[in-house]
């Protein structure tokens, strides 16, 4: 597997490839919704609602968890997850600086 040289790119353009890639799944969009609808789940809801497995209900909040954008506690033998409100904020704030920045463009494409 070749390297990904993120080291080449600026801080602020790894923290966006990092939420777009926990972003970029309808399972995990799916996922965030639920958890910012209710609050605060425990992973058996999730799987109940999503028409996947557990271990892959466990895979996508991985991802999420890697980027910060939600948070899990251990409560006995489950996980109860919630969305990291701060985290999700901050995501909002990059994604929402490269769009304006692309919208304010004033290069012509083709």
């Amino acid at each position: 597997m070749g390297a990904t040289k993120s080291e080449e790119f600026s801080v602020k353009d790894n923290r966006i490839a990092k939420y777009a890639k926990a972003l970029s799944h309808p399972a995990r969009i799916a996922i965030l919704k639920m958890l910012m609808k209710h609050n605060a789940c425990v992973c058996g809801d999730i799987v109940d609602v999503l028409p996947l497995s557990q271990s892959t209900v466990s895979q996508h909040l991985k991802e999420l968890k890697t980027a910060g954008l939600i948070k899990g506690d251990i409560e006995g033998a489950t996980v109860c997850y919630c969305v990291d409100a701060k985290e999700l904020k901050a995501a909002q704030d990059c994604l929402n600086e490269l769009f304006d920045s692309c919208r304010n463009s004033t290069s012509a494409c083709c």
